[in-house]
C-alpha cells in the first residue's frame, strides 16, 4: 500500500526482520516514526545519539542481527558519529538512517544545517549515501542488509531529505520465499552472486594439515572473525588435539579455544614475550583475526615468514608477508576440512616428532604474564577472578576502556565466544552502558553485566534511565580509581608530569538511586560477589560501586 516514505522504511525493515530500533525522533525524522508502532517494532528511546548508536551495536553483538538507529539531521548525526566509527572498527552490522536538508548549497541558516552531512558520515562508516527517492531508499537498505551477510560487517549511514520522507510512496518488494533466507527474515548468503561460498581449496588444506603433522610448535592464533568456530567448538578441538598445537586468541577470540585447553596461552598477545612464542613456533597459522595494533601493541607480531592466514577480508590478507599462504575462506569451513585432513594424513605420517610444547612451559607463560599484570595494576586481577566466579553461566559482558576490563581480558578465560563486548578498534569511552542496555534488551531472561570506569561513565550515564524505564536486571560494575588511571601511568611513563587526569566524581551510589536504580557499594570482593548474583535477579539495573580500597 501507499504511505508516506518514512513509514514504509520502518515496514520494510520489520519485513527483513528488524524488530528493534534505537533512536530519538526530532521534527526532521519524525515521519520515520510515522510507522513504527504500525509495523510492530520495538523503538528504545534514548537520551543522547551516541548511546542510541552504542545501544545498537550491542543489540548487533549480541544477536548477530543489525542493529538499527533512527537520528536526526546535522546534530543527530554528529553525536551518533562516534559509536559508527566504533562499529565499522570492531566489524559490527550498525545500520543509521537519518534525515537530511532538501538544499544546503543555495539556501544557508537552516536548522540542523552542515556543509555536508554525508560525507562526514562516510569517514567513519563503510559507506554514506543519500536516497532521493524511495525506489533508492528501498534499494540501499537492502544493499545494507545483504552486504551484512556477505562482506565483512560494518557501519552503514543513508540519508533521506525530509521532503522525501514526508512524500507518498509505493510499496517495497517484500522479500519472496524463493529469494528469503532463515525465517529471521535475513537473505541466504549462498543464493546471493559474489558472496564468499566457503570452498576452501583441498590442496591447501591438505599442506596445511601436512605441515603442521611434521611441526614440533605448531601454533594457531584466533580471532574474533573466527567466533562461529567456537559455536561449533568439536572442529577446533580436534584440530588442536590432532596436532598437539597450542593457540593463542585475540581478545575478541576468547572462547573459541576451549577453556580446558593445556596449551592455551590465552588472550595474552600483549603481553611483549609473546612475540618469542610466535617466534619459536615452526608453523602458525592465524585464524579469522587482523592482528591489529590493538592486538598486539607492537608493529610485529613475531612470527617468522611462512605462516597462513585464513581470513574473509582481502584487505587483511594483503597485509601478509610475500612468503605467507592466505585463504579468503570461512574459518569454520576451513577447520572442519583441516580437521578432515589431519585424520586422513596421520596415517601417513610414521613417526610424528616430538612436540616443543608441554603444558608446563604454557603454565610458565600464563604464571609469569599473571604476575606481571598484577604488578602493573595492583589488587585488579583479584577483583577480576571474584567477578568470574560470580557470574553465571551465558553471561554476556560488555566492557569500557578502564583498567579493571583491560586486566579482565587477558586473565579472564570466556567458556563460550561472542560474551565479552569491547570497544577495541576505535576505543571510545562511555561505551558499556548503553550497550548492555542494548545486549540485555535483545537477550531477555538470559545475563547481561556492564563494566565501565568513573570516567567512561560520565559519558553516557544518562542512559541508565533507559535501563530503569526497561526494568532491566542489569548489574553495572563501576571502578572508581577517581582518575584517569591508564593514562596518568602513561604519563609518568613518559616522564609527562601528570595533570588533567583528575576529575570531580559525584556520588554514583546516590545519583544512580536518583535514575531510580539500585546501587550498592560493597566493601570485600565476598559483598561483591553477593551483589553480583542479587543484581541479575533484581527489578532493574544495579551500580555495584568498586574502589581500589575493596577488602579481598
Amino acid at each position: 500500500m501507499e504511505r508516506p516514505l518514512g513509514a514504509q522504511i520502518s515496514h520494510m525493515l520489520k519485513d527483513r526482520g528488524v524488530d528493534v530500533i534505537f533512536g530519538i525522533p526530532g521534527v526532521h525524522n519524525q515521519e520515520m516514526y510515522r510507522g513504527i508502532e504500525e509495523a510492530g517494532i520495538t523503538h528504545v528511546l534514548a537520551r543522547h545519539e551516541q548511546g542510541a548508536g552504542f545501544m545498537a551495536d550491542g543489540y548487533a553483538r549480541a544477536t548477530g542481527k543489525p542493529g538499527v538507529a533512527y537520528v536526526i539531521t546535522g546534530p543527530g548525526l554528529c553525536n551518533i558519529m562516534t559509536p559508527m566509527g566504533q562499529a565499522y572498527s570492531d566489524s559490527v552490522p550498525l545500520l543509521v538512517i537519518s534525515s537530511c536538508l532538501d538544499e544546503t548549497a543555495a539556501k544557508r541558516g537552516q536548522l540542523h544545517q552542515m556543509k555536508d552531512q554525508r560525507g562526514a558520515a562516510e569517514t567513519v562508516c563503510d559507506w554514506s549515501e543519500e536516497a532521493r527517492t524511495a525506489e533508492a531508499a528501498y534499494a540501499l537498505v537492502d544493499r545494507a542488509l545483504i552486504e551484512f551477510e556477505t562482506k565483512r560487517a560494518r557501519t552503514k549511514h543513508i540519508q533521506v531529505p525530509i521532503s522525501v520522507l514526508e512524500g507518498r510512496a509505493g510499496p517495497f518488494q517484500r522479500w519472496r520465499p524463493e529469494t528469503a533466507g532463515p525465517s529471521d527474515g535475513k537473505f541466504s548468503v549462498t543464493r546471493l552472486p559474489g558472496a564468499i561460498t566457503s570452498t576452501a581449496p583441498l590442496d591447501v588444506v591438505d599442506m596445511l594439515a601436512m605441515k603442521l603433522l611434521h611441526s614440533e610448535r605448531p601454533l594457531f592464533v584466533f580471532g574474533g572473525g573466527a567466533v562461529m568456530l567456537g559455536v561449533q567448538g568439536s572442529s577446533v578441538r580436534s584440530v588442536l588435539s590432532q596436532c598437539n598445537a597450542a593457540a593463542f586468541t585475540s581478545y575478541a577470540g576468547r572462547g573459541i579455544v576451549p577453556s580446558d585447553w593445556e596449551l592455551s596461552f590465552g588472550s595474552t598477545l600483549a603481553r611483549p614475550d609473546s612475540a618469542a612464542v610466535l617466534d619459536a613456533s615452526d608453523c602458525v597459522v592465524f585464524v579469522g583475526t587482523d592482528m591489529a595494533q590493538v592486538d598486539t601493541w607492537r608493529d610485529n607480531a613475531g612470527h617468522r615468514p611462512g605462516a597462513y592466514h585464513i581470513n574473509t577480508d582481502s584487505e587483511v590478507l594483503a597485509r601478509a608477508h610475500p612468503s605467507d599462504w592466505c585463504l579468503q575462506q570461512e574459518a569454520l569451513d576451513v577447520m572442519v576440512k583441516l580437521d578432515v585432513a589431519l585424520s586422513k594424513h596421520r596415517e601417513n605420517v610414521s613417526k610424528p616428532p616430538k612436540s616443543g610444547w608441554s603444558p608446563d612451559i604454557v603454565a610458565g607463560y600464563r604464571a609469569r604474564w599473571r604476575a606481571e599484570l598484577d604488578a602493573e595494576r595492583p589488587g585488579i586481577v583479584p577483583i577480576c577472578d571474584a567477578l568470574r566466579d560470580a557470574v553465571p553461566p551465558d553471561t554476556m559482558i560488555y566492557s569500557d576502556m578502564t583498567q579493571l576490563a583491560y586486566a579482565a581480558k587477558e586473565v579472564w578465560d570466556m567458556d563460550r565466544p561472542g560474551h565479552w563486548h569491547h570497544p577495541t578498534g576505535f576505543g571510545t569511552l562511555g561505551y558499556a552502558t548503553p550497550a548492555a542496555i542494548g545486549g540485555a534488551v535483545a537477550r531477555k531472561g538470559k545475563p547481561t553485566m556492564a563494566i565501565i570506569g568513573d570516567y567512561g561513565f560520565h559519558y553516557t550515564m544518562g542512559e541508565l534511565g533507559v535501563a530503569v524505564e526497561l526494568g532491566l536486571p542489569l548489574p553495572i560494575i563501576l571502578w572508581d580509581n577517581a582518575k584517569l588511571g591508564e593514562i596518568e601511568a602513561s604519563m609518568v611513563s613518559a616522564q609527562i608530569a601528570p595533570n588533567a587526569v583528575i576529575a570531580r566524581n559525584p556520588d554514583f551510589c546516590k545519583l544512580a538511586e536518583a535514575f531510580g536504580a539500585n546501587a550498592v557499594a560493597p566493601q570485600t570482593l565476598t559483598e561483591m560477589q553477593e551483589a553480583v548474583k542479587g543484581a541479575f535477579t533484581a527489578d532493574g539495573p544495579t551500580l555495584i560501586y568498586l574502589t581500589p580500597a575493596i577488602s579481598p
